[in-house]
């Protein structure tokens, strides 16, 4: 599609264009992925340490629920775990919005389980045979005789869409997994149950829960930086054309080298 092509230039270049002065009293809306949530909170809390008169609003409901809001002009900037589909494209195209991606920062998305669960490493096809439904109990997988809990990211998520592309190959989630509308949903919900299996974004990994390998690799930085970790992805903020004023602003200090550095401290990949 050509309009996709135009959109993925957004994906090497920096929203230089209408740089301007943050302005005191003016408020940037952003909304989306819970997955980007802790960098744009980060950020934000930095950015208005020397912008004192912006204000910053900002709300997680998953990257779906984002570019809604923002093809309805309800946000100035959506944050999303993955790229906008074609069918979002042009619905925002029918309403006069032109989304423009800014690429933030690279994540890997981690199979995680409960810290006693003996099992350290799934392939692809096994996590994708557990997640169908096909796989019902860890000792098929060199666990302990123990029936598998699925945990899954409801729909609206975009960590839930790259999961259903890159390990489920599109297949459907078993009926009775337990879906979660947030990263931290599913790290709560795996860390109360010793036969669960969920996945989150690598920021959200904490010691309550254990990450698993994936084909035997590692969800580092290295190993996605490299492209040999599997579940790996961009992160995103789109906005309703080049940004302009305090929103260039903000976006422009995010990719800055103390944006990257706030990347990294909350846990994800930077850029560069």
């Amino acid at each position: 599609m050509k309009m996709i092509k135009v959109l993925l230039t957004g994906f090497m270049c920096l929203a230089f264009a209408g740089i301007g002065t943050a302005f005191a009293g003016e408020t940037i809306v952003i909304k989306g992925s819970t997955t980007v949530l802790p960098i744009a909170q980060a950020a934000a809390e930095a950015y208005l340490g020397s912008h004192p008169g912006v204000n910053i609003s900002i709300s997680g409901g998953g990257s779906g629920n984002g570019i809604k809001a923002l093809i309805d002009k309800s946000t100035d900037i959506a944050d999303a775990s993955r790229f906008i589909k074609g069918k979002e494209i042009k619905m925002a195209m029918e309403k006069g919005v032109f989304p423009v991606p800014h690429r933030i920062a690279i994540d890997a998305i981690v199979p995680i389980v409960h810290p006693e669960n003996p099992v350290n490493n799934l392939s692809l096809e096994q996590m994708s045979l557990i997640y169908q439904g096909k796989i019902k109990n860890w000792k098929e997988v060199g666990g302990k005789d123990m029936k598998i809990i699925v945990v899954s990211r409801d729909t609206s998520s975009g960590t839930y869409e790259v999961w259903h592309k890159k390990v489920l190959h599109k297949a459907k989630v078993m009926p009775r997994a337990q879906m979660q509308s947030s990263n931290g949903a599913v790290v709560q919900a795996i860390s109360k149950n010793r036969y669960a299996i969920g996945y989150i974004g690598l920021g959200y990994m904490n010691r309550s829960v254990k990450a698993l390998a994936v084909n035997g690799i590692k969800a580092t930085v290295a190993n996605a930086l490299s492209g040999t970790y599997p579940i790996a992805r961009p992160l995103f903020m789109f906005t309703d054309g080049w940004p302009k004023g305090t929103v260039a602003d903000f976006i422009n200090y995010v990719l800055s080298l103390k944006g990257q550095e706030i990347v990294k401290k909350v846990g994800y990949i930077p850029l560069y």
